[in-house]
């Protein structure tokens, strides 16, 4: 009898697990049918989605070309621009410069730069590292400025002269120099550069107002140059890419590495040239879904206290809601989201960071809660990404 029942148990166990495998692999089929739907409905060219959790990757699908006339197909290593993920690179690197004693989230810019930046409509008023990382500081991208200094390389590969026309009718004319990050940054914010002009700030005091800004951002990358002796792009591969072992990604564009390339789109044929930025820290990571997913693996680890890129004191503050309830600053809207040190805080429990580009889309999220993240790229720029985040969520939370 009771040789019976053991089988009997077995037999349940084994089928009850056989059960959940075939759910499983059920549930994630039905991802992969809905999303291709959403790449057949919005015409994207290539993409690839990977799921995790704190251990490993638990889904992964990729779709449609990196380069539609090679028939080139999109895969998990295919590199692209994720647009403004990278600040969440910017996060990382800013808590690691606290760490190091290079400053703290209150330290005065101007008491780190080599030139002074103010707010022209409050000259008196200090801007700080938290006001830079939370896009406070009033510092602004100012739009007859800023899209030229996307540096488009024409002769780095082909691309369609018609695609690269509306860009350039959209403002992004290669007027501003190429130069360093250093040398723009004087020539953007101080009162004697180049570039300057009161357009380049807000009408708000620093610290009373939220205006989302690529060059804050880089800025907030620079402090880190001028107290470390390093580049940015040095700075972070010694303390997150070579810790994590993201081989395949870079800030810069590599020749060599133009067969791994996914081209950037306009639309589902025509592409454009590719291109890097003055201000490569708030946009410019070249990398690809399988990098990312180590990324995500970390952090979702690092939510949870275990340490690798950062103490667990840090992980705390750069997920720390920066702005309370009842004293919001102007410009944000905490019914949909909060901020941490750079990281979006979603109200439907997730925290995250989108990023949009000519010819990209790309979106980074993770659930603190179930302990599972999600990646997408797209090497075109997708105007509503609603629908796909609200799926990729909605598989995080199951």
């Amino acid at each position: 009898m009771m040789k019976r029942w053991k089988q009997i148990i077995i037999g349940c166990v084994l089928f009850c697990a056989n059960a959940q495998i075939t759910y499983g692999q059920s549930r994630l089929d039905t991802l992969t049918t809905l999303l291709e739907q959403i790449v057949k409905k919005d015409s994207l060219t290539g993409m690839s989605v990977i799921l995790v959790n704190s251990k490993q990757i638990l889904y992964e699908h990729n779709f449609g070309y990196a380069d539609v006339s090679k028939k080139t197909k999109y895969t998990s290593h295919t590199i692209q621009n994720i647009g403004s993920v990278s600040k969440t690179f910017i996060a990382i690197a800013l808590m690691k410069a606290v760490e190091l004693g290079y400053f703290n989230l209150e330290t005065n810019i101007n008491s780190i730069l080599p030139f002074k930046v103010v707010n022209p409509n409050y000259p008196m008023t200090e801007i700080t590292v938290r006001e830079l990382s939370n896009h406070s500081s009033s510092i602004l991208d100012n739009p007859a400025i800023f899209p030229d200094t996307y540096q488009f390389d024409e002769g780095f590969a082909e691309y369609d002269a018609s695609a690269y026309k509306i860009l350039q009718n959209l403002g992004y004319r290669k007027q501003v120099r190429n130069t360093s990050l250093k040398t723009f940054l004087c020539d953007y914010l101080a009162g004697d550069g180049r570039y300057y002009n009161t357009n380049n700030f807000a009408e708000n005091e620093p610290g009373s107002s939220v205006h989302y800004s690529n060059i804050a951002s880089a800025l907030a990358a620079y402090l880190i140059e001028v107290k470390s002796g390093m580049t940015y792009a040095e700075f972070t591969e010694k303390y997150i890419l070579k810790p994590l072992k993201m081989k395949n990604s870079s800030w810069f564009l590599n020749a060599q590495e133009l067969n791994k390339y996914a081209k950037p789109y306009y639309n589902l044929v025509t592409s454009f040239p590719f291109y890097q930025c003055i201000t490569y820290p708030d946009g410019g990571l070249r990398t690809n879904t399988t990098d990312l997913s180590k990324y995500l693996i970390a952090l979702i680890n690092g939510y949870n206290g275990n340490q690798r890129l950062l103490t667990k004191e840090s992980y705390q503050m750069m997920f720390t809601p920066q702005f309370l309830k009842d004293n919001p600053p102007k410009g944000i809207s905490l019914a949909y989201r909060n901020k941490g040190i750079f990281w979006n805080l979603y109200n439907n429990g997730t925290i995250g960071h989108d990023g949009d580009d000519p010819g990209v889309s790309s979106f980074l999220f993770f659930n603190p809660t179930t302990g599972q993240g999600a990646v997408f790229l797209c090497n075109r720029y997708l105007a509503d990404k609603t629908e796909i985040i609200a799926l990729l969520v909605k598989y995080v939370r199951l």
